[in-house]
C-alpha cells in the first residue's frame, strides 16, 4: 500500500466537502481522475474508505483512521514547506494566512501593514476564503493562521476572538426601510440587492441564509468592492448587507442609512484560528502573538467598530 501526498490531500478534500465531485474541484483534478485515485487507494488497502450515498460520501470506519493520519501528514508537510521556504529565501519566512471577506476588507489591511513593518524577516501570503474553507485549510496544514466568523464550526482548532463583526443592512436615505432601527433579512429581500462580484464568500453566506426562507435576493448588480457597493446604495440603485465595520469605514463619503439586522446569524465575531502553537512555524506564532497577546487582543480592541447607530 503506497499513498502519495496528492492522494492524501484529495482524500481530505473529498471528506471535507462530502463529495468526490467537490473534492476533485478543490484539488484541481477532473472527476474521472479523482475517482480513479480514490478507487486505487481502496483497492490497495483492500477495504472501502468511503461510504457512498445519494447525497455524497462519508468516511467508512477505516476511512476515519486514514483521515486522522492524513491530516497529521499534510500538516507536517505544510510545516516542512514553510521551513524550507525560509531557508531557501534568504532566511525569510512566508506565512500563509487565510481570512474571510470582512477580515480582508476591514481588519487585515491595517494590521498586516503594522505587523510587516515590525517583522522585516517575514513575508505574508494573504488569501480570501469563505470561513468554512479557512477552517479546512488550517486544519489540514495548507495554511497556518486563519480568521473566520464564529458562525462556522471551528472543529479542533484553537480560537481567540479578535472583535465583534455584525452584519447590517444599508440603504439610501430616502429608501422605504431607512427610517427603521432594525429590520429582518427576509424584509430586505423584498427590494433589489447589491452584492460583491467574483464568488464572494459573504455573498455565498447570504445566499445560504435565503434557503430556509424559500426566497432569493434579486441582484441588480454585483460590484468589485465594498466601496462600489456603498456608492451604488447611496445612489438608490439597491440595498446591501455588509459588515458593520465596513459601513462605518466607508459611509462618510456616501449618504447611506445603516440598519441593524434582527437575525441571530448577523451577530457574529471575527475569530483567529490556528492549530497548536507547538506545531506552528515561528512566523505563525509571531503573528498570533501580535494579533492576540495574552488573554485579550489589543489589536482587536483598537479595531472595534463604532457602536451601531440606526440611520447614521
Amino acid at each position: 500500500m503506497a499513498y502519495d501526498l496528492n492522494d492524501l490531500q484529495l482524500f481530505l478534500e473529498v471528506v471535507d466537502h462530502g463529495s468526490i465531485t467537490q473534492g476533485a474541484k478543490h484539488s484541481h483534478m477532473s472527476l474521472a481522475s479523482a475517482s480513479a485515485r480514490v478507487s486505487a487507494m481502496e483497492k490497495a488497502l483492500g477495504a472501502p474508505l468511503l461510504t457512498r450515498h445519494r447525497r455524497g460520501v462519508v468516511p467508512s470506519q477505516t476511512g476515519w483512521v486514514l483521515v486522522a493520519h492524513a491530516r497529521a501528514i499534510v500538516a507536517e508537510y505544510g510545516r516542512m514547506r514553510a521551513e524550507l521556504t525560509r531557508l531557501s529565501d534568504g532566511l525569510r519566512a512566508t506565512l500563509v494566512v487565510l481570512a474571510n471577506t470582512s477580515a480582508c476588507e476591514t481588519l487585515l489591511p491595517v494590521v498586516m501593514a503594522e505587523f510587516l513593518s515590525s517583522h522585516t524577516d517575514i513575508d505574508v501570503d494573504l488569501q480570501q476564503r469563505a470561513s468554512h474553507e479557512v477552517v479546512a485549510a488550517v486544519t489540514d496544514g495548507r495554511a497556518e493562521v486563519g480568521i473566520i466568523a464564529d458562525t462556522v464550526d471551528s472543529g479542533s482548532l484553537m480560537c481567540v476572538q479578535l472583535r465583534e463583526d455584525p452584519l447590517v443592512a444599508i440603504t439610501a436615505r430616502d429608501h422605504a426601510l431607512a427610517a427603521r432601527n432594525k429590520v429582518s433579512f427576509s424584509a430586505c429581500l423584498d427590494f433589489p440587492f447589491l452584492g460583491l462580484a467574483g464568488g464572494s464568500p459573504l455573498q455565498e453566506h447570504l445566499s445560504g441564509q435565503t434557503v430556509p426562507l424559500g426566497l432569493r435576493p434579486r441582484y441588480r448588480a454585483r460590484l468589485p468592492s465594498f466601496e462600489a457597493v456603498l456608492a451604488a446604495v447611496a445612489a438608490g440603485v439597491g440595498i446591501a448587507v455588509v459588515p458593520a465595520y465596513t459601513s462605518a469605514l466607508m459611509a462618510r463619503p456616501h449618504d447611506v442609512a445603516t440598519i441593524e439586522l434582527t437575525n441571530s446569524w448577523a451577530n457574529r465575531n471575527l475569530m483567529l484560528c490556528h492549530r497548536s502553537s507547538s506545531s506552528l512555524s515561528a512566523a505563525a506564532n509571531a503573528l498570533i502573538a501580535y494579533l492576540a497577546p495574552g488573554s485579550g487582543s489589543a489589536v482587536g480592541r483598537r479595531l472595534q467598530p463604532p457602536a451601531l447607530a440606526a440611520n447614521r
